[in-house]
């Protein structure tokens, strides 16, 4: 066979991942009900379309695991079979390994061949299988029932273009794939096209037998041998069906449609991006240039190009957005595998999934998101018994939904176990050394619920491979802030708990309030800002040595931006505060002077401040200075 390019192995591989995700989806929908003919066909069709790719490419070892899945769904399509729990428990697995596999090709590695065990998993005529397949290590050993290897399905050039030559010009049934002589290459109804099923039964013919399950619903005329052997003529059942004599002949050929998609490199896209992100900082100066020069024609000139940047701006975005479904497709799969692992049960229910986002934001939030799904199983859903004994439903209901608010996307996963509780938090902290009494003793009950994102924190007793190592809680923060967004905890014992996230749907260009302490000028996300009020600096109070603004129904914590930058704060009647929001809290921040909203691109922090608390990034604003983008969460933990 012709040489693979890198382009169609590229192909393959995005390809793949996607049907590999969607799979772990269709499997629990499927296993939930087993009677769903459409799951079974999707789940089906996905092994199918992996294992053809696969064959193509001369990936033994995907080919070996996908074409056992296939015979097992294949024989339950025929009616011959039904599966067993351990069967779905080989195709989870199986899923692993495919991934595994995909990594490696990814690599420019041979890909491992599954264990033996896990293939042996999938013969739905034996009575009981030990289930090995989840704790074996890889190995290259192929089960002695499958006589046949990928390599002797392959065929060489001459074969595949005969092939070809079928589909195209409309070959006989039964015409051989070396010649097709004159008398035999026209059929006796004009058949240029064939169906969906049997392109899949041709395409299966070049990777490695009929398809598993079809032998029912071919004609007795038309069946195929169990095993046709390799390099040998194509089989009759695989050839185009004659028309039907109703047909008419007069029916015009399928025009072929123009191409509504074209696959566009990441790496342009983002090249795009931050073109227009220069652009954007170049028509931020020319704003400013318009305000001080205040001519009429540039005025109007600035005016247009403000518009047309703004939908270029707008419309380049929308080419790297993505729906965070291809990030919530594979929990059904991690919920399903970690509640079998614990002996709980758990139904996740995913919400929002069509909601869009930046790509690269939907990559970054797998891992976090990954982590809190896993958490709220192990942490958070008790065992049936104990819910039982609650008064609760023996399954505990894991949600996991997504919304658009404004610039921002809004992630929630919310689970009904049985809560956290802050005073143990508390306890645990003080008992880690994590804080001192002192500190423990003021903290209110929403702060307790923060001491999770402490370095080194949890609360579980036990080890586990799910979680309780005391690390995770910590790094899904650091992650998520990052991303400039923000991580919410609400939680009430024995309801359960809610962990909201918060993020910008890009992190190319950021809105923010541009605010000033003595001479520099910094940048604030805007969606952190709730108001900018100015108070008399004699309504400033005192409590517990921290600055606070009496605002008669509560009392503002502040901090005073020139004194976290420590240069000296000169004498003021009148405070200008900027009001920003942490998780439920607020605090406001004491500047010079607030000059008014901006967009800006985000560039990487100069050296000297790289690392540091308090600081998310740099940008070049209007009047062509460098501002530094200040995070609002390491600004307040940085003050106290």
């Amino acid at each position: 066979m012709a040489a693979v390019t890198p382009e169609i192995a590229a192909d393959f591989l995005i390809e793949a991942q996607e049907i590999l995700d969607r799979l772990g989806e269709q499997l629990v929908a499927f296993e939930q009900e087993p009677d769903n003919k459409s799951q079974l066909n999707a789940v089906f069709r996905g092994f199918h379309t992996l294992k053809g790719g696969a064959g193509f490419l001369g990936i033994h070892a995907m080919v070996q695991l996908c074409h056992a899945a296939e015979e097992a769904l294949g024989s339950v399509r025929a009616g011959k079979a039904t599966l067993e729990p351990h069967h779905f428990d080989a195709a989870q697995q199986s899923l692993d390994y495919l991934q595994a596999m995909l990594d490696a090709v990814g690599a420019g590695e041979e890909a491992a061949h599954a264990p033996a065990a896990l293939i042996e998993q999938f013969d739905v005529n034996l009575v009981s299988v030990e289930i090995k397949g989840a704790a074996a290590s890889v190995t290259s050993a192929t089960p002695a029932t499958h006589s046949s290897t990928a390599a002797d399905d392959m065929i060489d050039d001459d074969e595949f273009e005969a092939l070809l030559d079928q589909l195209q010009a409309g070959a006989g049934p039964g015409a051989s794939t070396a010649s097709v002589p004159a008398a035999k290459a026209t059929p006796a109804s004009p058949a240029p096209f064939i169906e969906d099923d049997e392109f899949e039964a041709l395409l299966d013919q070049l990777h490695g037998g009929a398809i598993p399950g079809a032998a029912a619903a071919t004609p007795a005329s038309h069946a195929a041998p169990a095993a046709p052997a390799p390099r040998a003529p194509l089989p009759p059942s695989a050839a185009p069906a004659p028309r039907a004599a109703g047909t008419p002949e007069g029916k015009p050929a399928r025009a072929s449609e123009p191409e509504q998609t074209i696959r566009v490199d990441t790496k342009r896209l983002d090249a795009i991006v931050n073109l227009v992100g220069e652009l954007v900082l170049a028509r931020n100066r020319l704003k400013t240039l318009r305000a001080r020069i205040r001519d009429e024609e540039l005025d109007r000139a600035v005016s247009g190009l403000d518009i047309a940047t703004a939908r270029l701006q707008s419309a380049v975005m929308r080419t790297r957005m993505q729906p965070v479904g291809k990030v919530f497709s594979r929990f059904p799969k991690v919920a399903r595998d970690v509640a079998r692992s614990l002996q709980k049960e758990v139904e996740l229910e995913v919400v929002g999934a069509e909601t869009e986002l930046d790509r690269n934001l939907v990559e970054a939030l797998a891992d976090p998101l990954v982590h809190l799904v896993r958490n709220a199983i192990d942490h958070g859903i008790e065992m049936p018994a104990l819910r039982e004994s609650a008064g609760k439903a023996r399954g505990g209901h894991v949600r996991l939904s997504a919304q658009q608010e404004g610039d921002y996307v809004t992630i929630e996963i919310r689970d009904d176990g049985a809560g956290i509780d802050p005073e143990r938090l508390r306890a645990k902290a003080l008992e880690k050394g994590l804080i001192d009494a002192e500190a423990a003793a003021r903290l209110s009950l929403d702060e307790c619920l923060q001491l999770v994102f402490l370095a080194g924190f949890s609360t579980k007793t036990e080890v586990t491979d799910i979680s309780g190592r005391g690390v995770g809680m910590d790094v899904v923060q650091s992650r998520i802030r990052e991303l400039s967004g923000q991580i919410q905890i609400h939680s009430e014992v024995g309801r359960g708990s809610r962990f909201v996230i918060r993020v910008p749907l890009t992190l190319a260009i950021l809105p923010t309030l541009l605010v000033q302490a003595c001479e520099q000028v910094y940048a604030l996300p805007l969606a952190r800002v709730l108001e900018v009020l100015h108070a008399p600096a004699n309504s400033l109070r005192w409590f517990d040595g921290k600055p606070v603004l009496d605002r008669q129904a509560h009392a503002l914590p502040l901090v005073d931006l020139r004194r976290w930058l420590g240069v000296d704060a000169p004498e003021t009647t009148l405070l200008t505060v900027v009001v920003l929001q942490i998780s439920d809290q607020r605090f406001g921040l004491i500047v010079d002077q607030v000059r008014g909203r901006e967009e800006v691109v985000i560039k990487p922090l100069p050296r000297a401040v790289r690392g540091l608390r308090g600081y998310a990034g740099a940008t070049l604003i209007g009047d062509g200075r460098m501002a530094l983008i200040l995070d609002v969460d390491g600004l307040r933990e940085t003050s106290h």
